[in-house]
């Protein structure tokens, strides 16, 4: 029989599964033009999780779940909160755009983004590969189609492609590295690649091939350059609900799995993974900038601006690591993680005003 701690772990998973399939299937039985009944039901889930998210941080322990496959921490559990309620505000300042546009008629909306915020989830909690993996490709997946939602307008088809496409690569960039690593040491277990690694056993061109696609992997997600194509095309041709849903909660998400993959697992290559994170770092800081004052569009002014506050969070990964020692570490990486967060209620009050500026016929940007 599994061990109650196991289901202690994804209490907060487990409610937004169930309330997901639930909402879809009120959203196939009750029909109604702006979906009150499944924006309420999203709402009160939302704030459900966020409330449990902080009550498990409060607790301030660890908790490993699933042989080891997910961590329960504070650290997770804060991230969780905060990623639950940056897709409330989300849903809030969507329902009456996504109105005005007939977004809602198939009521894919607001499934799609508790869907979107599980991956979240997965990917803050994972302690292995496939869990990380997993959690990504679902969190992908549901943003995938919340930026084709709009059916009947060119430029969300055109942005969804590309989203695709190039997501498609950073995730076979990241799945490569993976492999690589699991085929260096043998598990997929973050903690049992990390004593692998410290052993000293392995060859370290091998270990430093696998990371550097990992690196590329997680700098595609978060689009910093030179993996950062992708950003100003997808937030201006998306809607502006699913630029804000794919612009917001989910750098919160990349933070943690940069924490998990590089920070927990990885932290014997930390001086490997410096350098090339102190690279993307300084090319985002300069073109993201420089290339925003350039822009006439605001969305994609905010998408070369969102390029340039990823630089500022791979500075605060870079700061942890001084000569080989981590003893900083603790400071840089709250700090960044402090940067991220208010990186997203920025990012909320940017996109939420364009969409209150909006009308009916008319975009704001």
């Amino acid at each position: 029989m599994m061990d109650p701690t196991s289901w202690m772990t994804i209490y907060p998973e487990i409610v937004l599964l169930v309330m997901a399939c639930v909402i879809a299937l009120v959203d196939l039985t009750v029909k109604s033009p702006r979906r009150t009944a499944t924006y309420v039901l999203s709402l009160l889930t939302l704030a459900g999780v966020a409330w449990l998210n902080a009550s498990y941080a409060s607790a301030d322990q660890t908790l490993y779940g699933w042989g080891r496959l997910v961590v329960s921490d504070p650290l997770g559990h804060w991230l969780k909160c905060f990623a639950a309620l940056a897709v409330m505000v989300t849903l809030v300042y969507a329902r009456p755009y996504a109105a005005d546009r007939d977004m809602l008629r198939g009521g894919e909306l607001f499934s799609l983004s508790l869907f979107a915020l599980l991956g979240m989830d997965f990917m803050i909690s994972g302690q292995n590969f496939l869990v990380i993996y997993l959690g990504l490709e679902l969190l992908t997946l549901s943003s995938y189609a919340l930026v084709a939602l709009r059916r009947d307008h060119t430029p969300a088809t055109e942005a969804a492609m590309k989203y695709f496409v190039l997501g498609a690569m950073a995730s076979g960039f990241l799945l490569y590295g993976m492999s690589m690593l699991y085929g260096a040491t043998g598990s997929l277990q973050l903690d049992e690649v990390l004593q692998a690694i410290a052993s000293g056993q392995i060859k370290h061109q091998v270990l430093v091939f696998g990371l550097v696609f990992i690196v590329a992997g997680l700098a595609f997600k978060i689009g910093a350059v030179p993996f950062h194509m992708w950003i100003p095309d997808v937030y201006q041709g998306a809607p502006t609900a699913a630029t804000l849903l794919i612009g917001g909660a989910p750098k919160l998400a990349a933070f943690a799995i940069i924490v998990r993959l590089l920070v927990e697992g990885l932290m014997p290559l930390a001086i490997d993974w410096q350098q090339m994170l102190s690279l993307l770092a300084i090319a985002s800081l300069l073109i993201g900038n420089l290339a925003a004052i350039a822009q006439t569009n605001l969305k994609r002014m905010l998408a070369f601006s969102t390029i340039a506050q990823m630089g500022f969070v791979l500075l605060g990964f870079v700061a942890g690591v001084v000569n080989g020692q981590t003893t900083l570490a603790a400071n840089a990486y709250s700090s960044a993680m402090f940067y991220v967060v208010g990186y997203v209620l920025t990012t909320l009050a940017s996109f939420g005003i364009i969409m209150l500026l909006a009308r009916q016929v008319f975009e704001s940007e």
